[in-house]
């Protein structure tokens, strides 16, 4: 092999490990995502998830430098019953648009822990398809009892990974006041 070849393999190599880190935040199609996609494709329409009885419970929420989560709606009735289902979740996940609509970016799986440790064994921690759910501590700033969770961005790209918490592409600058 001479030397120009030697330095075009050894250059193929160093790009490809560059794109490494771009892979590991997870912006690839999972199963997990592609059903929840699926699953949740009618709630484009928030007016869907509003007759379903989905009901608004947060503004949107938006970190100083970590991007947004957006505006959830929630199914009391999903919370309630501890059950994790990547067909159901139990919140969906809104970004306010500049014309007022709402778009849909992603869901979140909510488990009380209080629930969870009542129907599973000790110990346990409750999984989605194989991704841990968080652990959020009580008291926290949803006034929440402790809870697990987790967000799934199934219709929103999100360069920091598919299930971190916060999202650095979707904005809460055009929530209505």
């Amino acid at each position: 092999m001479n030397r120009s070849t030697s330095k075009l393999i050894h250059s193929l190599l160093a790009m490809s490990f560059l794109a490494l880190p771009m892979l590991a935040a997870g912006d690839e199609a999972t199963p997990l995502i592609d059903r929840v996609h699926s699953a949740t494709a009618r709630y484009v329409d928030i007016n869907v998830a509003f007759h379903e009885g989905f009901v608004t419970a947060t503004p949107c929420v938006s970190g100083p430098d970590t991007g947004a989560m957006g505006v959830h709606l929630v199914l009391p009735s999903r919370i309630s019953s501890g059950v994790l289902n990547p067909d159901q979740p139990q919140a969906l996940i809104y970004e306010p648009m500049v014309n007022g609509e709402m778009r849909l970016v992603g869901v979140e799986f909510i488990v009380l822990a209080s629930i969870w440790q009542a129907k599973n064994p000790p110990n346990s921690v409750p999984a989605l398809d194989g991704n841990l759910l968080n652990y959020i501590a009580a008291p926290n700033r949803y006034g929440l009892p402790a809870f697990y969770e987790i967000h799934v961005w199934a219709w929103e790209h999100n360069p920091k990974g598919s299930y971190a918490d916060w999202n650095t592409q979707v904005t809460c600058s055009h929530q209505a006041l």
